[in-house]
């Protein structure tokens, strides 16, 4: 048996007929897949993700077993929802035909919002051993991510990752326990990740840049990247980058080499327009008063 496996690689171990799939829609940390299953029993792999499995069709007898721990017995039906935790052996035999839906959170998620929610370095995320139960927060997100996969909207790559982390912060609330790495350390960004923003916001101005993106550069979670970026630099995340956009607008505007138009697109303002309110705010003048002036 491998050691683990990703849910694109489950239909190996527990054959059934796929219904619906994410996979072709670009998600990030979050997936789904939803199958009609017959009555089997079968050994699964670790997952390298966290599985919720939301009951839709079919009511059945369910017996699961975890690595060497004693077995469960219950009965699943319509409306009821089962966790497994990633990294996990189990042993699944369940005797009817069922319709069930698969939502996967990916580890790094997990670990991440755990890491933001509590203010402290996680070593590991495991959801308790739940087989059975009935929980509408979970269901509600379970089946807006399903409505999502079945007609995907505007955003819905941004809507699922909202979804996906309200999900794992309400696992963490409810039904998981965190191991920690050390005490939350204090203080700022080390010199080196000080270093590795400045140059990953410099080589992407002219791009959105996201808070997320940020944090994940240096190994960090948003809240604990936040409170940390504002101790050494004084000031917040968006306020700084914002601050880089216009020096380097204006230095590109006293140069005289670009236009105007080309500026504000090269230093990630939206416009022409944006770039001139957030001069004229910053600065006190115009794209068109800085632009070829020395300094």
């Amino acid at each position: 048996m491998p050691k683990v496996i990703t849910p694109d690689e489950l239909p190996k171990w527990v054959p059934g007929k796929l219904l619906t799939s994410s996979a072709s829609l670009g998600w990030k940390d979050v997936a789904q897949r939803s199958y009609l299953y017959k009555g089997q029993e079968v050994p699964i792999p670790p997952l390298d993700h966290f599985m919720i499995v939301r009951y839709r069709n079919g009511h059945t007898p369910m017996y699961r077993q975890l690595d060497d721990s004693k077995g469960t017995r219950t009965t699943c039906a319509p409306g009821d929802i089962s966790l497994l935790t990633n990294a996990q052996n189990s042993h699944w035999h369940w005797t009817q035909d069922i319709e069930v839906a698969h939502i996967y959170l990916s580890n790094a998620l997990m670990s991440r919002v755990a890491c933001d929610v509590l203010g402290r370095p996680v070593e590991d995320v495991r959801l308790h051993d739940v087989l059975q139960m009935q929980d509408p927060i979970l269901t509600s997100i379970t089946d807006a991510i399903d409505t999502e996969v079945h007609a995907s909207g505007l955003g819905g790559t941004l809507y699922v990752e909202a979804l996906g982390m309200q999900m794992a912060v309400h696992l963490l609330r409810r039904y998981a326990s965190v191991t920690f790495r050390n005490p939350a350390d204090v203080g700022g960004l080390t010199p080196c990740q000080k270093r590795r923003l400045i140059d990953y916001i410099e080589s992407h101005l002219h791009s959105a840049i996201r808070l997320e993106d940020l944090a994940q550069e240096v190994g960090l979670g948003v809240w604990t990247f936040s409170r940390k970026f504002k101790e050494s630099f004084a000031t917040s995340p968006h306020a700084f980058v914002t601050e880089q956009r216009v020096q380097k607008a204006r230095a590109m505007l006293t140069e005289g080499r670009f236009a105007i138009k080309e500026i504000a697109y090269l230093c990630g303002f939206s416009d022409q327009a944006h770039l001139t309110r957030v001069l004229r705010l910053k600065l006190g003048a115009t794209p068109g008063q800085l632009k070829g002036t020395t300094r």
